[in-house]
């Protein structure tokens, strides 16, 4: 190789060289273009929407427990199995439920027939204390008739007696006026005693019709107890069939046919998958910005291809630790913060069809809360 051509290889190498080097700038100028592009457009985006996977479907699960005491006569239900609601899941043996409700229709129609006698007791004693009132007021007239002769004796007998001092009147006269005003006094002392005697009387019959008066106001409560407890009996009937209290699904059955189940025993459960919503948990640095009303964007992690929408609805009004077993105290003096999480209830305004049957309460969700 001659010394010429030497130095014009080295010049093409050169130049290669910084053509590569050009190239690479450019590619590594892109490459950062792009990601700052796509950086910028990502804080554009995410400061409208605010985020968080920490977020489940909830529904209302339903404890159902018996009202009564007895034996499982039949179970109409298979655990898991769709149910609507007024469907019948349990049936308890009535036996002795009917057998109540028939010792309450007797002790009513007991209570209703006790109540007439004591009513009919009351209008008789409330008659004969009448009838008192009124011979006691016809012995206040002989009194009084007693009292006219009484005061005509006397006169005859001052008279006669007058009449006996002036020799007006013999002894005889003076003997019979005398016999009469003594009649006339015993007519009147007893007709005294006999009002006093009619008048006790007749106070004593007031008194008794008075008691009876009282005892209706008793019977008459009688009767509204054995209603009450006829209502009762009837009541604790309709509890031998457990019905569903709404639609959904109803699941870990927890009895047997033949079992005996004691009073407020659980039987199953039901979930009303008929309304279900989302429980979101944003950190409070983030529920500033969130407003009920506002737009959600929903992703179940099950189903991605998925997509739900829903509004902000309501918060919980508390952070989620103060629903714990034990809630922080801050107080004790171990402190060290932690971003707390505030639950959001999520409604849920448009569900797909094909994402009806596939919810259940408990999915993670992810949820999008568009705050612009």
């Amino acid at each position: 190789m001659t010394k010429q051509q030497q130095p014009q290889e080295e010049t093409m190498d050169y130049n290669n060289e910084e053509k590569k080097s050009k190239k690479k700038l450019v590619i590594i100028s892109a490459v950062l273009g792009t990601i700052l592009t796509i950086g910028i457009i990502y804080f554009i985006i995410s400061a409208n929407y605010e985020s968080t996977d920490n977020a489940q479907i909830d529904a209302d699960i339903v404890p159902i427990k018996s009202s009564v005491s007895g034996y499982i006569k039949y179970i109409k239900f298979k655990d898991n199995q769709q149910v609507k609601k007024g469907d019948t899941l349990v049936i308890i043996d009535d036996t002795d439920l009917k057998t109540r409700v028939a010792q309450s229709e007797a002790a009513l129609e007991n209570a209703k027939a006790n109540l007439i006698s004591v009513q009919n007791n009351a209008s008789a004693s409330s008659e004969n204390a009448d009838a008192s009132a009124l011979s006691s007021s016809s012995v206040q007239q002989n009194i009084n008739s007693a009292k006219a002769r009484l005061t005509k004796s006397q006169g005859d007998y001052k008279r006669a007696e007058n009449m006996f001092a002036a020799k007006a009147a013999t002894q005889a006269q003076l003997d019979a006026a005398k016999a009469d005003l003594d009649v006339a006094q015993a007519q009147y002392d007893g007709a005294v005693s006999q009002y006093k005697s009619s008048s006790a009387q007749s106070q004593g019959v007031r008194s008794q019709a008075e008691a009876q008066k009282a005892q209706i106001s008793l019977a008459e409560a009688m009767v509204k107890q054995r209603e009450a407890e006829l209502v009762l009996a009837k009541t604790q009937l309709s509890y031998s069939i457990v019905l569903s209290p709404c639609d959904g699904i109803a699941t870990r059955r927890a009895v047997e046919v033949g079992q005996y189940i004691t009073m407020a025993q659980p039987l199953c459960s039901a979930i009303d998958n008929s309304h279900l919503w989302v429980t979101a948990n944003f950190k409070e640095t983030q529920v500033r910005k969130i407003k009920i009303g506002q737009t959600v964007n929903i992703k179940i992690d099950a189903f991605p291809d998925i997509k739900i929408a829903g509004k902000v609805e309501s918060y919980i009004g508390a952070t989620g630790a103060k629903f714990s077993l034990l809630p922080p105290d801050n107080s004790t003096g171990n402190f060290v913060k932690i971003v707390q999480r505030v639950p959001v209830r999520i409604d849920l305004t448009d569900v797909p069809k094909e994402a009806v049957s596939v919810l259940y309460p408990g999915l993670s969700v992810f949820a999008e809360v568009n705050v612009k």
